[in-house]
């Protein structure tokens, strides 16, 4: 296959009369046509894109980046990440990595796609419809902005897309599950029912679980995830998919949630999770600094794997690496990971097959080519694919033993426990067994 693509790119050089280097693989800046709805400060809102004439597959990926939730935090984010509420210094262009790169080796099986990039400008989960108010002193736009982005890609080649994947990554992700299906509705109210939509949720997937240690709701780290969303919808004007907000009148809140938000999602979506995201143990109150952890904390980590693990069972296409991380499709060791011997890009090739033969009702997924996917290791990095980790003061690489001596994880300890030698423990920490 490798040698394959290799000849396949070396003969797209040659129709080109450039060389390789001036190819231009960035996407491009384009503002909204509808200047109306805008990133929180009023700026216009748009997107970055890289058309890729005669492929018919479209890639929308919704940036992520937390969110602010009343006026003293959302100054704040706007005195310290302005970038994220406003489009005043976005670049002309960007460059694609992960599933977003156009290289073939970076990224097998989506590299060909016509690339979109929506910059996450409106603190608000992708869920916000309301315009700019004294009382708020923000626009909340996030679920408008990507109809208008959809809208304006339909007259530059989308109205003949066979696909469209709205992928995301963090507060992105979480868009994915709350824009999936809007997003196919408008499609179909604008005529356009042949597009087949589908979703990919990175790192969105969080659990509005009980924290570490409860802490009042006063930023945005700090806030137990389910209070920030309570506070954060009515400040935002959120809009939530309609069926899911039938299940939970009065409660919206809940649709934030993955695993509450799926049963009622009509279009096919692959979640990707670590077990062991690092937003969520954040908003739980863990922080894995340079202190040892203690055990209460170690139990309770362990025990978020099994709680994810429990709401992912019934999600068809998914891949759930046992790794301490957050966000994946777009960095460039995505194709590095594997579970159970299955890297992310190959299962999303058995994603796509499995719905393609559906769509032709071979109601069977194709042989070999897994789609549920999810680790059954026990701890942070049991999975020796997982992605290096850095110790968050030196920088420097840790391997999983150190890694482990760092959590405050008694090798010893364990050992006795589970009645072996400590060597033969440390054997199968590092082989991932």
């Amino acid at each position: 296959m490798d040698n394959f693509m290799t000849q396949v790119k070396n003969l797209a050089q040659s129709l080109y009369p450039c060389s390789a280097q001036k190819l231009d693989y960035d996407m491009k800046l384009h503002f909204l046509e509808n200047t109306s709805v805008t990133c929180n400060d009023g700026t216009p809102a748009g997107y970055y894109m890289k058309e890729s004439r005669g492929s018919r597959r479209w890639l929308i990926f919704l940036e992520g980046g937390w969110y602010c939730f009343n006026k003293e935090n959302c100054d704040s984010r706007y005195d310290t990440m302005r970038r994220l509420m406003s489009s005043s210094k976005w670049p002309q262009t960007k460059t694609g990595t992960g599933i977003l790169s156009p290289l073939p080796e970076e990224n097998p099986h989506w590299w060909n796609a016509n690339m979109v990039f929506i910059p996450y400008c409106s603190s608000d989960v992708w869920s916000g419809a309301s315009a700019k108010t004294d009382h708020s002193g923000y626009a909340f736009m996030g679920s408008l902005i990507i109809q208008e982005v959809v809208k304006d890609l339909l007259t530059k080649g989308l109205d003949n897309a066979k696909v469209l994947l709205l992928a995301g990554s963090s507060a992105g992700g979480t868009g994915v599950l709350l824009n999936v299906d809007p997003v196919a509705e408008l499609l179909v109210g604008l005529g356009h029912p042949g597009i087949q939509v589908r979703g990919l949720a990175d790192s969105g997937w969080f659990l509005d679980n009980k924290q570490y240690r409860s802490t009042d709701c006063h930023d945005t780290i700090s806030c137990a995830p389910t209070e920030a969303i309570k506070r954060g919808i009515k400040y935002w004007g959120s809009v939530v998919p309609e069926r899911c907000r039938q299940v939970h009148l009065g409660e919206e809140w809940n649709c934030f949630f993955g695993y509450r938000v799926f049963p009622s999602i009509k279009s096919p979506v692959f979640v990707v999770q670590w077990l062991f995201d690092e937003a969520q143990l954040t908003v739980d109150n863990i922080h894995l600094t340079g202190q040892p952890v203690q055990e209460g904390q170690w139990r309770y980590i362990q025990n978020l794997g099994i709680e994810l693990r429990n709401t992912l069972k019934d999600v068809p296409a998914m891949f759930a690496p046992a790794c301490l991380s957050h966000e994946v499709i777009t960095r460039n060791y995505w194709i590095d990971v594997q579970v159970k011997g299955t890297s992310l890009p190959r299962a999303l090739h058995c994603w796509d097959r499995s719905l393609q033969d559906n769509s032709r009702n071979n109601k069977a997924p194709p042989k070999g080519c897994p789609v549920h996917l999810i680790d059954s290791c026990p701890w942070p990095h049991c999975n020796p694919t997982c992605p290096t980790i850095r110790d968050q003061f030196t920088g420097q690489e840790m391997n999983v033993i150190q890694f482990l001596m760092h959590m405050g994880f008694d090798v010893q300890k364990m050992a006795q426990q589970q009645g072996m030698d400590p060597s033969k423990l440390l054997g199968m920490l590092s082989s991932g067994s």
